[in-house]
This record gives structure tokens, sequence and C-alpha cells, in this order.
């Protein structure tokens, strides 16, 4: 009996794995949702081409991210995670999206709540996870934290709301300067929407015709206050004014991929800046400290997550489309949950990073120098 189980467990095995070569369809097309515009005769495409491989890959990275925050969210209640601490899961369409419409040599800034995008632009699960416990096998050495992390073309994670934004304007003045036909994308959320700076750096762009695609993540509710409380125009795809706009469905990672690749065609053609606004939605609150519950409802973030869930809804479009099996995407979590479990136990087992390396990487290529401590007496020496 054992022995007719056990063939028959490789049998089933064969046949998954036979299927994934032949039986599956390896290309469909989807309706997406129109989206809206602004000073635009016409947008992104109705119907959005997904193949196999693209499938797999967009579920694995949102699944990826998911994960990793549901994994910070336990070393945080654990304590050790420390700080501030914002996390990415439902919003993963966006991050996935976003990347699938650009390339590696385009450029990204955001806000706070960056491990998606640190992840998306080339960052490991290990570099993350090391970097929320303050490690030294961190992707900034341990002394970023949540907030600060970066790869290459990714220039962070940063904390003072809003201010990302003029930042990424001048990494688009950069390509514009040097003629590369690169871009940069210059994320914010729906509470940064209200800052001054922001109307600035739209004013700047426009005139100079910078190649920027400046991104509101509407995830409804800012730090605790829903956007009908806090803005008088929640239209944020609107508020360029003379900058053309486009609101987007921003938990339908195909919808995110086509808008953003019709963003990235108007920046390349010369047209200058567009905005973009991702309708989308935060399962947690907005950092650690807040609870998320005492602004909205239990019932409204369940119904988010039954309906509306980006990694559900490509899940079903490819089973239903017989792009994938069941068995295979099983097989992608457990890769997933394995390889954040092996990424939090380094987490919580590297050193921390001596307080010789404190004032190190001060400049990219310098002579080592001295740096004065807290005191005129402690000297501490920066290195590259």
């Amino acid at each position: 009996y054992m022995f007719l189980k056990t063939n028959e467990k490789m049998a089933c095995g064969l046949v998954v794995a036979s299927r994934s070569y032949a039986d599956f369809t390896p290309e469909a097309t989807f309706d997406i949702k129109k989206v809206d515009l602004h000073r635009l005769e016409e947008g992104p495409p109705l119907t959005a081409t997904l193949t196999r491989e693209e499938g797999l890959k967009y579920y694995r990275t949102m699944q990826t991210i998911r994960r990793m925050e549901l994994k910070a969210d336990q070393l945080y209640k654990q304590k050790i995670i420390r700080g501030f601490c914002h996390l990415y899961d439902g919003q993963e369409a966006c991050a996935v999206g976003i990347e699938g419409g650009i390339t590696l040599s385009d450029h990204l800034i955001t806000a706070y709540r960056a491990h998606g995008y640190t992840l998306t632009r080339g960052g490991t699960i290990r570099e993350i996870m090391a970097e929320l416990t303050g490690r030294r096998g961190g992707i900034a050495k341990g002394k970023g934290g949540s907030m600060h992390m970066y790869t290459k073309n990714f220039y962070g994670g940063n904390g003072i709301v809003g201010a990302q934004v003029p930042l990424g304007a001048g990494v688009a003045l950069a390509c514009k300067y040097l003629g590369n036909d690169q871009l940069c994308v210059s994320l914010y959320g729906d509470g940064a929407a209200n800052q001054g700076q922001i109307f600035e750096t739209y004013n700047m762009s426009s005139l100079w015709k910078l190649p920027i695609i400046f991104i509101c993540e509407n995830n409804q509710y800012a730090m605790g206050t829903s956007v009908e409380r806090s803005a008088a125009s929640t239209e944020y795809y609107k508020r360029g004014d003379y900058i053309p706009g486009i609101r987007v469905d921003g938990m339908d990672v195909l919808c995110v991929r086509e808008a953003t690749k019709f963003a990235a065609d108007h920046c390349r053609s010369g047209k200058g800046p567009i905005l973009m606004e991702l309708q989308t939605y935060r399962y947690h609150g907005h950092s650690m400290s807040d609870p998320g519950v005492s602004y909205r409802t239990r019932e409204e973030i369940q119904e988010v997550r039954s309906k509306s869930d980006p990694i559900s809804m490509l899940k079903d479009r490819m089973l239903s489309n017989n792009m994938a099996s069941i068995e295979e995407l099983k097989e992608i979590d457990i890769a997933v949950r394995k390889e954040i479990e092996d990424a939090a136990q380094f987490a919580t087992t590297d050193p921390e990073p001596p307080l010789d390396d404190l004032c190190s990487h001060i400049f990219a290529n310098d002579q080592p120098f001295e740096v004065r401590g807290a005191t005129p007496w402690t000297k501490l020496t920066s290195t590259s």
C-alpha cells in the first residue's frame, strides 16, 4: 500500500511538472479598468497582455513583499525591530506594477513605506530584514533602519513627509541634463499631497519639462485621517492643474503596469511631467504604533481583502486562464516562506555594526579622515 501511495505521489509530481511545460496557456489578454484622465485626449489601453512567466514573477514578488511585511510585524511585536516601521502589505500591486512599466536603469524615490520598493529595485530579503533589525549585513549597513534603504537608482526611503518629491525632480533634471533617456518616478502618499513643496515641484518640473512621473499612492487614510476629512479636493490626479494626470486602480498589477508604461512613454517623448494617482489600500495601520482600527472598521479592511486583494486578483486570473496550477502557486508560497524565515534568522543573528563604523560612508570615494565625536576628546575615523 505504501509503495502504491509513493508511486501515486511521484506520478502526481510528474503530472504537475509536465503540465508546466506543455499544457499551460503561455499568454492571455485581460480587460482592465478604464482610467480617469486629466488634460489628456487618450489614456492607457483597456486590455493588458500577460505572459505566464510575467504572471509567475509578479505573483512571487508580491507574495514575497506580503510575507516579508508580516514577518516584520511579528519581529516588531517581539521588540527585535525597533523605532519607526511602516508596512506595505495591501499595496503590493503598486510597486510591482510600476516596476513592470519602467526599467531598472530608470530612477525611483519614495517616502518611508519603502520595504517593497527596496526589494523590487534589487535589494535582497536578507539585506532588508537585517536593515530592519539594525545589523551589519543590512542594506545600509544597519545604520538606516526601516525608512532609509537604498540601492542603485533607488534613493530611499525618506523620513520627511513630501521631501522626496523635489529630490526626485532633481534626479529627473540630471536625466534631462545627461540626455540619457531615463526618467524618475517620484512617489508620495495622499497625506503628503497637501504639502506646499509638492506644488513648487510641479511648477519647476513643468517649466523645465522634466522626465518625471509623480505618483500619489492614495491609500485613503494618510496617517489616520480619511481623505474626505483632510483634502478639499480628493481628485489627486488633477492636483497638477497644468500637468496631465491619470487615476488608476492601484490594486490591479496590470492596470498599474499599463498606466506606468503610458506615463513613461509620455516622459520619454519630451512632453514633460505626468501625474498618476493609484487608488490603493494598506492593511496595517500607518506605522506599527497605529493599530489602524480607530478611524476605520475591521469590517472595511476585511471587505477590501476579500474583494480587491492584489495577490488574489492575479492568482484568480492565472488559474481561471490555465496559466498556472494551484500546486505550482503553493510551491512558490512555500519557497517564499522559507526564504523569509532564513532571512529573519540571519537578521536576528548577524552582529550589530561596531561603534567604529558610525562615521563611515560619509563620502563615496575619499581618503579616511577624522570625525569629531560627541565630545572634543572622542575621535572617530570615516572611511568610504
